[in-house]
This record gives structure tokens, C-alpha cells and sequence, in this order.
């Protein structure tokens, strides 16, 4: 009797590839190497985060080049965001390149004046969803609300002090060049209220470095009440170097500190071009800055008082030069 075998069992003649697949089939079968990390897989929270953290390295290094004493920088774009941060900015006249309005925001006193300012100083405003400006502001508290910042255009120095001598001159400015150096200030409320001094006493501009040190910010243009549209800010490569070219360009170099030679109400030198530097109140003025000086020179105060804030020391010291040139 005939075995039927097992119902649909196939019984195979050869081995090999089925006819007409060339093989194909085990393409398949290969693995696609190893599971990539987290951080490299666009739709993971890790991958996110890297973007970000990659996003405020570029931003920091923003603007930084090499050089020695001349160099025309930018500072990195940067946003105001938060309502009452915005609506500050905006009285202050800090410049804006736009003013972002969240879509459907609710609106309050805030929203509404930050709205009226922008629109008679003519910046434009633009609605933007909330992903977006969640993308924008890299994930900061926006309440809505983001002001963009234009960079900052820094003046070059060594054509700064060139203009500016030129001009004395021929007797355009009626007093000396007058600069303001900052070693190592990295606070930039001191930069803004170093500014505003500095147009106060009719100074001529105010040098700051490109390494370890402030630049122009949003929180600076606050800072100086909107003196920085008066006084130009130049940026430089090397500190150093620059304030070599100065002292060939006849300006002298006189450094603020409360170890120096030479006592704020004997200065001799305050009727000549000079250029102020000031340095961090913790370190004060870096050794290469201080053996470039002309001058080391203290402020009085009373011993209770171990130092003084940069940004007061700078004003002191140009009310002092300034009563010295209109005496």
C-alpha cells in the first residue's frame, strides 16, 4: 500500500537557490551593523540635546579670530527673550533685527507696549509658533516673547586711533585721543557701564580683546542706557599688541591699579593722548598688559575699602582726566 506521506510535505530534488533569484534572497539575512548611539539617531531626546550643546559651543566661539592688533569682528547674534526682558531691551533702545510674537499669545501690558515700541521704531514683527521659537531661543523661558539681536559692528582699532588723532588734529575734537582698554573684564554690565562713563567724559572709544573678555551684548547696550550708539567699541586680536601700536602712535598707556607708582591726583599725564586699562577686579592686570603701560596708577580710597568695582575705577579716573583738561 502506497504511503501518502505528511499532507502538503514538499520533497525537494536538489539544493541551491530557487529558480529565477539569482542569489537575492540572502541579502536580506545580512545584518545592518552595529545599533548606532543614541546621540547620532535623529528622532531620539539624545540626539536633541547634542544639537543643542553643539549649537552654544559655536555660539560662544562666535566672533573669535586670530590676530594682533587689527581685526574687525562680529559678535555672535544673540536673543532677548521673556516678556519683561523684552519690553526692557526695547526702552532701552537696544537695536533689533525683529521681534517675535508667539501665534494666538495672550496678551498683557507687556506684550502690548513691546508691540507699540516695535512698531515706531520700525522693527519688524513676526508671528512664529512655539516650536519654532523654541528652536530659536535653544529651549530658554520665551513666555511668547523673543526680541533678535543684530551683531554687534566693532570699529577697528588701530583706524579708530588713526581717525581719531587726525581729527585732533586738525582741530575737529577739542580735546587729546582718549581710549579705555579693558584686560579680562568678562561681565558685561561692567562693559556697559564702562561705555556710558566713557560717553560721559567724552572719550573717544573703548578697546576690548577677543579672548577672555566681554563683548557687546543685549545685557551691555542695557547697561550703557544706549551710550553704546555713541561710543565706538573696537574688538582686537592681541590686547598687547595693540596697545603697542598705540604708544608708537603717541598715545600713552596708563594702567588702573591699587599697587601703582603713580597716585590718581598727581597724574601728570591727563592732557595727553592716553588710553585708560583696567583690569578684572579679582586679578587685576596681567603681566605682559602691565609691563606695556606707561603708567601704573592708584586711586586713593580708604583702607576700609580693599577695591573698586572696574566699571567705578574707569569713572573716576576719566572725571578726574577730564577736570584736568577743562581746568
Amino acid at each position: 500500500m502506497a504511503s501518502h506521506g505528511r499532507p502538503g510535505a514538499v520533497r525537494k530534488t536538489k539544493k541551491g537557490p530557487t529558480i529565477g533569484t539569482g542569489g537575492h534572497g540572502r541579502k536580506s539575512l545580512e545584518g545592518k551593523g552595529p545599533t548606532p548611539k543614541a546621540e547620532d539617531r535623529p528622532y531620539h531626546k539624545a540626539y536633541k540635546s547634542k544639537e543643542l550643546a553643539e549649537r552654544a559651543a559655536a555660539k560662544r566661539e562666535g566672533g573669535k579670530g586670530a590676530g594682533t592688533g587689527r581685526t574687525r569682528g562680529k559678535a555672535a547674534e544673540e536673543v532677548v527673550t521673556g516678556r519683561n526682558s523684552v519690553v526692557e531691551a526695547l526702552r532701552a533702545g537696544i537695536p533689533a533685527k525683529a521681534l517675535h510674537v508667539a501665534i494666538r499669545i495672550e496678551m498683557d501690558d507687556r506684550v502690548r507696549e513691546s508691540l507699540k515700541m516695535a512698531a515706531e521704531r520700525g522693527i519688524p514683527v513676526m508671528e512664529t509658533g512655539k516650536p519654532e521659537l523654541d528652536r530659536m531661543t535653544d529651549g530658554a523661558v520665551h513666555q511668547g516673547l523673543m526680541l533678535q539681536i543684530p551683531p554687534y559692528e566693532y570699529a577697528d582699532a588701530l583706524d579708530l586711533a588713526d581717525e581719531t588723532i587726525e581729527r585732533f588734529r586738525r582741530g575737529h575734537i577739542g580735546n587729546a585721543p582718549l581710549f579705555v582698554a579693558l584686560d579680562g573684564i568678562t561681565d558685561p554690565r561692567n562693559l556697559g557701564a564702562i561705555i556710558r562713563s566713557a560717553s560721559a567724559f567724552s572719550s573717544h572709544g573703548v578697546i576690548v580683546p577677543e579672548r577672555r573678555s566681554v563683548g557687546v551684548t543685549a545685557s551691555a547696550w542695557k547697561t550703557s542706557a544706549g551710550a553704546a550708539v555713541r561710543v565706538p567699541v573696537a574688538r582686537v586680536g592681541n590686547l598687547n599688541a595693540a596697545l603697542k601700536a598705540f604708544k608708537q602712535k603717541g598715545i600713552f598707556v596708563l594702567g588702573l591699579d591699587g599697587d601703582g607708582d603713580v597716585s590718581l591726583p598727581e597724574l601728570s599725564l591727563g592732557r595727553d593722548p592716553i588710553c585708560i586699562v583696567v583690569g578684572s577686579e579679582g586679578k587685576g592686570l596681567s603681566r605682559l598688559v602691565r609691563e606695556n603701560c606707561d603708567q601704573i596708577v592708584s586711586i586713593p580710597i580708604d583702607s576700609a575699602m580693599e577695591s573698586l568695582n572696574a566699571s567705578m575705577a574707569v569713572g573716576i579716573t576719566l572725571y578726574e582726566v577730564s577736570r584736568q583738561r577743562s581746568a
